[in-house]
């Protein structure tokens, strides 16, 4: 199973950052994300076995979530990856402490994270939502339209099961863990 965690929005939310998506596709180019496979992941655990489920649903219900409101506010992009995000200047804490407890659950319990996994362990947490994949090389450097801010009421987390296809990929959600205060 290919999984990770995330923040999922709100239907009205997604739609949103669809609309901004699909602007600035036709805008730059490239393929704006599916409304329906819109998030920000917090935990990206990839290839895990059916067996390690218990023991990473453990280690998530473990994390203490409080309530909070994320503003994206920022479109940026990355040349390397060729896409473009959504993002907030600037990051409420209890996003941050959310991504890192989760990661630090996850790694204590090895639930995912191997102690030889050198890659997850040089992690650093950049909240971002993808909008556009695959711009195309010329779109480079990014003439980003304004932003207009987006609030995003963040009142749980979930784990998610990524199916890869021609079509792109599929997620399932297969869990949801709510705030505790």
């Amino acid at each position: 199973m290919r999984l990770f965690f995330a923040l999922w929005p709100t239907a009205p939310v997604a739609k949103a950052l669809s609309d901004v998506a699909e602007c600035c596709a036709q805008r730059l180019g490239g393929r704006a994300t599916r409304t329906a496979t819109i998030h920000m992941t917090l935990a990206f655990l990839g290839e895990q076995p059916r067996e390690k489920l218990p023991e990473i649903l453990a280690a998530a219900r473990a994390v203490r979530m409080a309530p909070f409101d994320l503003s994206l506010d920022r479109l940026g992009g990355w040349r390397h990856h060729r896409l473009l995000w959504a993002g907030c200047q600037s990051a409420p804490a209890a996003l941050q402490d959310l991504a890192a407890g989760l990661h630090a659950r996850l790694r204590n319990s090895a639930a995912a994270f191997g102690a030889g996994d050198a890659e997850r362990a040089k992690w650093h947490f950049f909240p971002h939502v993808t909008l556009v994949r695959k711009l195309p090389a010329q779109a480079f450097p990014l003439a980003l339209p304004a932003c207009q801010p987006l609030s995003w009421p963040c009142r749980s987390f979930v784990l998610v099961e990524s199916r890869l296809s021609a079509a792109g990929a599929e997620y399932r959600l297969m869990d949801t863990f709510d705030c505790c205060g």
